[in-house]
């Protein structure tokens, strides 16, 4: 048998070390169909990184449910290392920490610009969260403003009244409860079947999600009401991020920045193109409201806002100052 000395053994060693490190293949979960703005946006982190480190990274991006996540699923399944990256989103998460619910609030923040200063004071409390959790907050961007989905337009009090609508989280289905709607809480992947069968007659999401999932083949009318614009959350496993070099890590979190602010960007746009397809397709989309029904809704959820604050406690507080102050400038 050969000799290798040690410093030759050592090389040799190091080039396989570097050549794992160059072949790293990363799975990243999506609910979302492929033509939504966030599954656009995931697709994006990926082509970034993956010029960022000249092919080093390759993440594949699976769309739709493929990997059999939910967003709910997908804290436990990224920080235990089943899938390393997912796009999930955050409102999902209400039950294993509430501070992932504040940009889902009902009329807490209902334009972009509140959105992302809303989303200035709360990043740390979702990195502290992630991080806890053995996993790293890499970006989020805010799915455009939920509204109603339905074969009719939801402009009035008596319009919603014991509509069957779908809700994504527990404040929404609450507030429309109290606003007199009969609402379902689902996960996106639940909705199309609940259409096909009748279990609901209306959906509260973004003219985006609806249309990315063609609702105007069971639905007619989306009424913009700026319910919320809630955060979609890229993440991490920890360990897999660890196990890169510096140079990949800081490759991914530069690829994160720039998918971020790719999100943000194609935000209003978004908005604009997703009327014009919904116009495409005969939805009819109706975009002012009665007074009547905007102070019911607002009023409604007014509670829901209280039970956050006092679940997430003295951080809350904190949070709705900054929030306020960033506000008044």
């Amino acid at each position: 048998m050969n000799k290798i000395n040690l410093p030759v053994l050592a090389a040799l060693l190091g080039m396989g070390a570097t050549v794992a490190h160059a072949d790293a293949k990363f799975d990243m979960s999506s609910e979302y169909p492929v033509s939504s703005i966030h599954a656009q946006t995931a697709d994006f982190f990926a082509k970034t990184l993956g010029e960022e480190t000249a092919g080093a990274i390759n993440v594949t991006v699976h769309h739709g449910g493929a990997l059999g996540y939910k967003s709910v699923d997908h804290y436990d399944a990224v920080g235990d290392g089943a899938v390393q990256l997912a796009s999930s989103f955050s409102g999902a998460w209400s039950g294993i920490n509430p501070i992932f619910l504040v940009s889902s609030l009902p009329f807490l923040a209902t334009s972009i610009d509140d959105t992302q200063k809303l989303y200035e004071v709360t990043r740390p409390y979702y990195e502290k969260a992630l991080e806890a959790d053995n996993q790293v907050f890499l970006y989020a961007a805010p799915w455009p403003a939920s509204g109603f989905w339905a074969n009719q337009p939801v402009e009035t009090v008596e319009a919603l009244k014991g509509l069957k609508i779908r809700t994504f989280d527990t404040p929404g289905t609450k507030t429309l409860q109290a606003a007199g709607a009969s609402p379902v809480q689902l996960s996106w992947g639940d909705i199309v079947p609940q259409l096909t069968t009748n279990g609901i007659d209306a959906v509260l999401t973004s003219a985006d999600g609806g249309a990315g999932s063609q609702f105007w083949e069971y639905l007619s009318d989306f009424t913009e009401v700026n319910y919320a614009l809630p955060l979609q959350v890229t993440h991490m496993n920890r360990d897999a991020f660890d196990a890169l070099s510096e140079e990949e890590q800081k490759a991914v979190l530069e690829s994160a920045k720039k998918a971020e602010a790719y999100g943000w960007e194609a935000l209003e746009n978004r908005v604009r193109d997703n009327y014009a397809k919904l116009a495409e397709h005969k939805v009819t989309v109706t975009t002012q409201v009665s007074a009547d029904l905007l102070s019911l809704l607002q009023t409604s959820s007014a509670p829901e806002v209280e039970q956050w604050k006092d679940r997430v406690g003295d951080d809350a507080q904190t949070l709705m100052e900054t929030y306020q102050s960033l506000l008044a400038q």
